[in-house]
């Protein structure tokens, strides 16, 4: 028998300006997707000009840069369009999403169609349920013990999968793409009987657990530091009086 995982996969991956999901924007984005383990990956790309500057911290990490982005980058409204409609199209059609450390991506693709579309993510959507895979949670929690960190580059490593450039949202997709393959391949004997759509609502209870957890280590190490339980997607902030 055929597991799911062996089967059509989506992922998808931004480079942004930042790490703040309610202030930063999105400079580029990647979705990809392969029907079979092994498959060829089909490849879509955007480019974005934010219409804001890009931190020297940020370009430093994704290589993008202001003069690169006004020149090839598009505005930022018809591409979030184009991006939440192949999301929701991917969603549609069963096709489970991998996203690495997905309350970034997803929360920031939210907020950018607020600012831009005035819509949301669930908007497009329109009740097509996401089947979100995220590999830095599944490994947090199958194999909780290990030590050392779990960056998409150290997971990569760890389970054995190329990383060709991290930093490209192109590279950086396929390669969540190939973890979740791998995680689920070496516990599969935990993860076999379930779907997809079961799977995601495990995940948000486990991601809750870590949140609570290195919550309480920062606490016990002297830096208190809020970490948000949501997952796979944070809730709008309430609108400041």
């Amino acid at each position: 028998m055929t597991h799911w995982f062996e089967g059509p996969l989506a992922a998808f991956d931004t480079e942004t300006t930042g790490v703040d999901v309610e202030r930063d924007r999105i400079v580029s984005a990647a979705l990809v997707a392969q029907d079979t383990a092994g498959g060829r990956v089909r490849v879509t790309r955007w480019l974005v000009n934010p219409g804001i500057p890009v931190p020297p911290g940020a370009t430093g990490i994704h290589g993008l840069t202001d003069d690169h982005l006004r020149r090839n980058g598009r505005w930022p409204a018809p591409v979030m369009d184009e991006i939440a409609r192949a999301l929701a199209e991917s969603c549609a059609t069963g096709r489970p999403l991998a996203v690495m450390n997905a309350p970034f991506d997803l929360t920031l693709l939210d907020r950018e169609l607020r600012r831009h579309r005035a819509s949301s993510l669930a908007g497009y959507l329109d009740g097509a349920p996401m089947r979100v895979v995220d590999p830095r949670v599944l490994d947090r929690h199958l194999d909780r013990y290990r030590k050392g960190r779990r960056t998409l580059t150290d997971l990569c490593a760890s389970y054995e999968v190329v990383l060709d450039g991290a930093h490209d949202a192109v590279a950086d997709a396929t390669a969540a793409l190939e973890l979740v393959r791998a995680v689920c391949r070496r516990f599969s004997s935990r993860i076999e009987r379930l779907s997809p759509g079961e799977l995601h609502t495990l995940q948000a209870t486990w991601h809750a657990a870590q949140a609570r957890g290195l919550e309480a280590w920062f606490a016990k190490s002297g830096t208190p530091e809020p970490v948000d339980p949501a997952w796979p997607l944070r809730p709008e902030l309430p609108a400041v009086a």
